[in-house]
């Protein structure tokens, strides 16, 4: 959630933020009332509560003539004070009620705009021309077939649609990806972490995955559980309620969790294929720093992921995702888009977000320098989304006979196999 503070002095920067996202800008204005409402209401219950005490002070010292009036006041005072707490309760329940609602700022060099407003930074990698090698690209799923690597039909089978099996090296294929990729951020400093794919309502809401992009999440009603899209999630709430040390910081987790994700809005949106799944397994990079280390820290996280992408060969850019197109959270977000050759386009491999004190406020994560207590600042980047990764080194790294090269990177975790090789029918 944003500061109620910076509400108040700046209304204008809040609505501008709403507006860029596309969001209620009616919103900020309910908010300030509300707000209003809660604080003039506290005021006034303190104001009857003091003079309940006074009042029950005098009233054993008073006369008998003046203890009858005082009697009669005290009456209306526990009267009165029982509304106006009743009042300051409904007010604040208000407050927190729309604050929840309230997207974070998004930051002033976010492009402004939906989808297709997306600025491109950089480019990185050449894009091969297979015309020119003389084949045409088969596209990954039929490349997954051939080396007896992937199997959607019984996925459907058994789970139902975008869902999916790794089997041979596909299976072995994700394994050496997941150990590549905790190898290079425990290189850079990260903890490892398995997180748990289960959380409570309280993390979910915390990390800002149950307002618009609650249609996606997996909920298990009997036990009030949610299934994560993220290891975000966890590693956000992983220090809920905690104050942590400035010498601390910066705190740099690395974990790795399966993500589960209904994907509500993509019906007939990329159904062939592992690209767009329901079950998948992820590394995710997730940081904590003080405010003012947001931004650079935004940075560095984009730099791993181009470190990444880089060693697996890929030919991929980078965007700056455009206002209306950020999760609630991110106050800026920057996507690693890969060339995906028979779709001819670039497509979301990674994204990094910067979500300033948005999830720290909502998960009561503060941070102490020089016996100051304030909220810290959150944030977090995709290293390996599995399938989508492989999606994309089988069709950039593919050969004429349907065989795939490794990329070096990954030879290590592959017994050293330069090419994966389609399977004897």
């Amino acid at each position: 959630m944003i500061d109620l503070r910076l509400l108040r002095e700046d209304p204008d920067r809040v609505r501008a933020s709403q507006r860029a996202r596309g969001e209620d800008v009616a919103l900020v204005d309910a908010l300030l009332s509300a707000d209003e409402r809660r604080r003039s209401s506290g005021v006034r219950f303190d104001e009857l509560r003091n003079e309940q005490k006074s009042l029950g002070k005098l009233i054993p010292k008073a006369s008998a003539e003046e203890k009858a009036d005082l009697l009669k006041r005290a009456e209306q005072l526990k009267s009165d004070v029982k509304a106006a707490e009743a009042e300051r309760d409904a007010a604040d329940t208000e407050t927190q009620d729309l604050l929840l609602r309230l997207g974070n700022l998004v930051h002033p060099d976010v492009p402004v705009g939906g989808e297709e407003d997306f600025v491109t930074l950089e480019t990185h990698g050449v894009i091969r021309d297979f015309g020119a090698e003389g084949f045409e690209p088969k596209d990954h799923l039929e490349l997954g077939q051939l080396l007896g690597a992937i199997d959607t039909e019984r996925g459907a089978k058994v789970s139902g649609s975008r869902f999916y099996f790794l089997t041979g090296v596909g299976a072995l294929l994700e394994l050496a990806l997941v150990n590549a990729a905790l190898a290079q951020a425990t290189a850079a400093g990260f903890t490892p972490m398995l997180t748990p794919a289960l959380v409570r309502p309280q993390s979910m809401a915390g990390t800002g995955f149950l307002g618009q992009a609650a249609q996606d999440v997996y909920h298990l009603d009997k036990d009030d559980l949610y299934l994560v899209g993220t290891s975000e999630v966890p590693l956000a709430a992983y220090h809920m309620d905690e104050i942590i040390d400035a010498d601390q910081l910066p705190l740099r987790y690395a974990g790795f969790s399966p993500c589960f994700r209904r994907e509500a809005g993509s019906h007939g949106k990329d159904t062939r294929g592992i690209f767009r799944v329901h079950q998948f397994d992820k590394v995710e990079m997730f940081s904590y720093v003080t405010p003012e280390e947001s931004q650079e820290e935004h940075k560095r996280l984009l730099e791993w992921e181009k470190q990444w992408l880089t060693s697996l060969e890929l030919p991929f850019r980078v965007i700056d995702v455009a206002s209306a197109d950020l999760g609630a959270s991110a106050s800026r977000k920057f996507d690693c888009e890969a060339w995906i050759p028979t779709q001819g386009k670039y497509r979301e491999l990674t994204s990094t977000s910067d979500c300033t004190e948005f999830q720290s406020r909502r998960l009561s994560i503060r941070v102490r320098e020089d016996k100051k207590v304030r909220p810290l600042a959150t944030l977090n980047g995709t290293l390996c989304a599995v399938p989508r990764t492989i999606v994309a080194i089988l069709e950039n790294h593919q050969q004429a006979d349907g065989s795939v090269r490794v990329p070096e990177v990954l030879r290590p975790y592959l017994g050293g196999r330069e090419v994966l090789e389609p399977v004897a029918k």
